[in-house]
């Protein structure tokens, strides 16, 4: 069940932050942070606003001015980490966007925004409000991306037209996230002088969505 705020806040619009002053960015950011290490710590079941609020040097009403619960704290936060694909630049092939689309999305699962995707999948499975963010934030921008991608390849004369062209992020995704969060190699595991485990996942997974995209025999990356 969500916390709820002091009985004198009245509650935004579902998902938006409380109205009230201007606010402090640099507060704002503490605050994220934060809730990421509590969840870490504690997992989402674990966590209060009370202990993120004491973790960022601000007071529990500091937190409901901007977030009216702890759900959409957590929201916030999941928004605020995930990264920001946006437009991607044409590399003038399928193997170089595809190369692009999957280390961006292996830096995201790498980094604080993947860690906290790990600890909210299993929470978003009975949670509504996580599911759609997680969804949003994390998966809709993905698959705009390769949409794109496949889009131009199509164009190019690389591929054959797709009858949907966002089945290419669905590919990306569930194996990325295989790979990175279910299965990972040991053998990459803290490694100082070889590749990451994101970068051993694109070398592995490069030919073979080539191959499924109907590029053909690809060559091996680089």
């Amino acid at each position: 069940m969500a916390e709820r705020t002091d009985s004198n806040q009245t509650a935004p619009p579902e998902g938006q932050p409380a109205r009230g002053r201007p606010r402090d960015a640099e507060r704002d950011r503490a605050l994220l942070a934060a809730t990421l290490q509590v969840l870490q710590e504690s997992g989402y079941g674990g966590l209060t606003t009370a202990a993120v609020a004491k973790r960022a040097g601000v007071s529990t009403a500091t937190l409901y001015r901007r977030w009216r619960s702890k759900e959409d704290l957590v929201v916030g936060t999941a928004v605020s980490w995930a990264s920001d694909l946006g437009p991607q630049p044409d590399t003038g092939s399928l193997k170089g966007d595809l190369a692009v689309l999957l280390r961006d999305k292996a830096e995201t699962l790498e980094g604080p925004g993947g860690r906290l995707l790990h600890i909210l999948i299993g929470e978003a499975a009975h949670n509504e409000a996580l599911a759609r963010v997680l969804d949003s934030a994390i998966v809709q921008p993905v698959r705009d991306r390769a949409a794109d991608v496949v889009r131009r390849a199509v164009a190019r004369g690389d591929i054959p037209p797709l009858e949907d062209a966002h089945v290419l992020a669905d590919l990306v995704v569930g194996s990325m996230v295989s790979r990175l969060f279910l299965t990972p190699d040991v053998t990459y595991q803290g490694a100082t002088d070889g590749p990451t485990s994101g970068e051993a996942a694109i070398s592995e997974l490069l030919p073979f969505l080539l191959r499924a995209l109907g590029h053909g025999p690809a060559e091996e990356p680089g």
